[in-house]
């Protein structure tokens, strides 16, 4: 199932969006100074909140790659398909060793207690 084209756009605006708004938080260009946040405290309160919810966007973005990763049924790695095959080459091996050994053995002797 793919996603229709719409929906990668969206996403691909969104994560741009956010980049973008990224960059100008770190490169400062959100940055209010110790002066203006006592002398107008609706800006520095405007600014932890827009700190808070792109803190929250990022913390939703990772939560849903991890629960995708988690959740989605891929199969085993091509790495781990030959390991199954070899745990399984190492099984039959096993068995068939253990069957010729069985075979070419030599049979018990009888137990001297059970001698009539």
């Amino acid at each position: 199932m793919r996603p229709s084209r719409v929906v990668l756009l969206w996403w691909l605006t969104l994560i741009a969006v956010l980049l973008i708004l990224e960059v100008a938080e770190i490169t400062h260009v959100f940055t209010l100074p110790i002066q203006s946040a006592i002398g107008d405290p609706l800006a520095f309160v405007f600014a932890l909140v827009f700190t808070t919810i792109l803190a929250l966007v990022g913390a939703i973005f990772i939560g849903i790659y991890i629960s995708n990763r988690i959740m989605s049924p891929s199969g085993f790695t091509p790495f781990e398909e030959e390991m199954l095959k070899l745990r399984q080459e190492v099984r039959d091996l096993t068995r068939a060793v253990e069957a010729l050994r069985a075979a070419s053995a030599p049979p018990d002797p009888p137990d001297p207690k059970e001698r009539p």
